[in-house]
C-alpha cells in the first residue's frame, strides 16, 4: 500500500501494490518478474540442490534475469534455507534493477547527468527519507554496503558496462571488483558524512581504474541501498514514479495491454483490457508481439518494448502476432488512444432465474467505489439478489478504496486497520450502516490475489460476510508511503502492516479460502475464447454459482 503527498492527487493516498509490480506505462501496462501469469505452466525444479543451483546460476550466465528470478523463488519454496538459492535470487534481482534503469531514458537524462554535489544531496534525501520513515530502523552502514554489493555487480552487467565501460580492458574492471570485495565490503559507517567519504573514495578508485563518472557511481549507491529494504520499496526514476501515478488516476495513453517478455519469443500478453485499442484491433490475450513496427522484439525487456509502444493519442502501430498455436503471424493496426483503466471491467448477470450477478474486480482505483455503486445498481435493476465478486488477480490498489468498497457490504466494525513505526501510520478504519448491501456474497481469490484484495478477503472472512472460494491468496500485508523528492524522482517505502478486523496480518503467507479449487489449466489456456466462453468454463465461477443457487438465492 503507499500514501503520497503529491499535489496532483489533491490529498494524501494510499494504497496497496504486491511483488507481482504492474507498470502502468503511457501505453502499455507491463507486469514484471513478480508477475505469475496463472495460464503459465508451472516450473520444473530440479531433483537436488546443486542441481537447482546449477540451472540458476546457467539462466543467469545468459542474462535471462526474469527466468532466473522465477527459477530461484521456485527453488527456495524447496530449499528455504538454501543461501545460495538465496543469493542466486538476489543477484538476479539486481541484475534485473540495473538492467530496468539502463533502458529508462530518465535515468539517464535525470540521474547520470547531475554533479557529483547534486548527486549527494539527492543520496542524502533518500537515506534520511528511509531512516525516519521505512518501518524497521535502517543503519547507514546497511544501506552503504548494499549500494557497495550493487557496483560490485553493476561492473559485471552487461548493460552498464555498455553504458560506461566499453573501451576499458576487463582486467581493470576486476581489479575494482576486487577492490570493492577486499576493502569496502560491509564497511562499518556511522553518518551520512561517513558515507560522503567512503562513497567519494569509491568514486575516485572507479574514475582511477576505468574513467567511470561519478553520477554512475552514486547512482548505484541510491538505488542499490534500496535493496536493503523489502521487496516492495524502491527508489524511483521519474519514469516510474510516473508510471505509479498513472495506475493510481487509473488512466493513460496506450493501446491497453499487459505483457511480459519472453526471451526469445516475444512480449507474451497476459491481458488484454477490455475496450482497449488492442482488444478493438483483434489483439488476444496469449498472443506474442513478435515485432514493433517492423523491429523485432524477441529478444527485448518488456520496458523496451514498451518503449517503442509510446507515441501520441491519435498515432498508430503495427503489431505483428504470433498466436500459441505457432501458426503463421499476422499483423494488427492499433491506434493508440486514451485508456480508462476500469477497476471493473465485468458486471453481468449470470444466473438470471436465480438472480445471481458477477463482478470482476480487477484493480483498487480513486474511481472504484463509484463504479461499484454504478454497477450495483445496473445489476439491482436486472433482478440481482446475490452477487460473486471476483477478484482474482488483482494485485490491489489505493486502500481508500478498499474501505471505500467494503463499506458498501459491511454494516459495522471494523474493516482493516494499520500499523507503522510513525504515529501518523496508525489507524483505523470502521464500517458505516448507510448504504450497505445486504445480499449473499461468494469472493473469489487466487494467489495473485493481493494486499487490497486481500483486504477485502481478510474483513470478509474475519465478520462471516461472504463465502471465500479459490486459492490461498499472495501474502502482501504491507503499506508502502510515496514520497516524491528532487529531480522529478520519488521513494516508495514500506511504512506500516495492516490488520484484519480480529487483529491478523498474513504477511508471507496468504488467506486460505473456505472452498478450495484446484486451479484448472485447460480453462486459463483457453485462447481466442470469447470472454462469455471464459466466463461459462471457469471452475470457480462454478463453484460459485453452486453455493449461491444451493444456500443463498430465493426462488420467485
Amino acid at each position: 500500500m503507499f500514501s503520497t503527498t503529491k499535489t496532483r492527487l489533491l490529498k494524501s493516498l494510499q494504497l496497496s501494490n504486491i511483488c507481482v509490480y504492474l507498470l502502468g506505462c503511457s501505453l502499455a501496462l507491463a507486469s514484471t518478474f513478480a508477475y505469475a501469469d496463472p495460464g503459465e505452466l508451472p516450473i520444473v525444479i530440479p531433483v537436488t540442490q546443486s542441481q537447482a543451483i546449477a540451472k540458476g546460476e546457467e539462466f543467469e550466465q545468459t542474462r535471462q534475469w526474469i527466468k532466473a528470478i522465477e527459477h530461484y523463488e521456485s527453488a527456495l519454496k524447496k530449499w528455504p534455507e538454501n543461501n545460495n538459492i538465496k543469493y542466486g535470487l538476489r543477484r538476479a534481482k539486481i541484475h534485473f534493477g540495473i538492467d530496468r534503469r539502463y533502458t529508462d531514458d530518465s535515468f539517464s537524462k535525470v540521474l547520470l547527468s547531475q554533479s557529483r554535489r547534486e548527486a549527494f544531496i539527492l543520496f542524502d534525501e533518500i537515506l534520511s527519507k528511509i531512516q525516519s520513515h521505512f518501518v524497521d530502523p535502517l543503519s547507514t552502514t546497511s544501506y552503504v554496503a548494499h549500494g557497495t554489493e550493487s557496483l560490485y555487480l553493476a561492473l559485471a552487467n552487461d548493460q552498464f558496462t555498455k553504458a560506461h565501460l566499453s573501451n576499458v580492458q576487463p582486467a581493470k574492471i576486476r581489479t575494482v571488483r576486487r577492490i570493492l570485495r577486499e576493502k569496502y565490503w560491509n564497511k562499518q559507517v556511522s553518518s551520512h558524512h561517513g558515507a560522503h567519504q567512503l562513497i567519494n573514495e569509491v568514486c575516485d578508485l572507479s574514475y582511477q581504474y576505468l574513467q567511470l563518472r561519478d553520477t554512475a557511481v552514486i547512482s548505484e549507491y541510491m538505488f542499490g541501498g534500496c535493496n536493503a529494504l523489502d521487496d516492495y520499496s524502491s527508489f524511483l526514476t521519474p519514469e516510474r514514479l510516473g508510471d505509479l501515478y498513472d495506475n493510481i488516476e487509473g488512466e493513460f495513453v496506450g493501446v491497453g495491454i499487459e505483457m511480459k517478455a519472453e526471451i526469445g519469443e516475444g512480449m507474451l500478453l497476459i491481458n488484454v483490457l477490455p475496450d482497449s485499442p488492442a482488444e478493438r484491433g483483434g489483439v488476444l490475450p496469449g498472443d506474442h508481439i513478435v515485432s514493433i513496427d517492423q523491429t523485432d522484439c524477441r529478444n527485448m525487456t518488456t520496458d523496451q518494448a514498451a518503449n517503442l509502444l509510446r507515441g501520441p493519442s491519435g498515432s498508430q502501430v503495427v503489431l505483428e502476432l504470433e498466436s500459441p498455436d505457432g501458426g503463421a503471424t499476422r499483423v494488427a493496426r492499433v491506434t493508440r488512444k486514451a485508456v480508462q483503466v476500469k477497476s471493473f471491467p465485468i458486471v453481468k448477470m449470470l444466473d438470471q432465474d436465480n438472480g445471481i450477478a458477477y463482478i470482476k474486480m480487477t484493480g483498487f482505483q480513486k474511481t472504484s467505489a463509484s463504479e461499484l455503486d454504478a454497477a450495483l445498481k445496473k445489476l439491482h435493476g436486472q433482478g440481482m439478489r446475490s452477487l460473486i465478486w471476483d477478484v482474482r488477480g488483482n494485485p490491489g490498489g489505493l486502500l481508500s478504496a478498499a474501505v471505500e468498497v467494503l463499506d458498501r457490504f459491511l454494516e459495522e466494525g471494523t474493516l482493516v486497520s494499520t500499523r507503522g513505526r510513525v504515529s501518523d501510520q496508525n489507524w483505523s478504519y470502521s464500517a458505516h450502516r448507510p448504504g450497505t448491501w445486504k445480499i449473499p456474497l461468494v469472493l473469489l481469490v487466487d494467489e495473485n490475489s493481493a494486499s487490497a484484495s486481500e483486504i477485502v478477503a481478510g474483513a470478509l472472512t474475519d465478520h462471516r460476510r461472504a463465502t471465500v472460494i479459490g486459492r490461498k491468496t499472495y501474502g502482501k500485508w504491507s503499506v508502502q508511503s510515496i514520497f516524491p523528492i528532487r529531480g522529478s524522482t520519488g521513494l516508495r517505502l514500506t511504512t506500516a502492516k495492516f490488520y484484519s478486523p480480529q487483529g491478523n496480518t498474513y504477511g508471507k503467507i496468504g488467506i486460505e479460502p473456505k472452498i478450495t479449487v484446484e486451479k484448472d489449466e485447460l480453462q486459463t489456456a483457453m485462447y481466442g475464447a470469447t470472454r462469455e466462453q471464459r466466463l461459462a468454463a471457469d471452475s470457480d465461477i462454478k463453484r460459485g454459482l453452486q453455493i449461491l443457487q444451493r444456500q443463498y438465492a430465493v426462488t420467485p
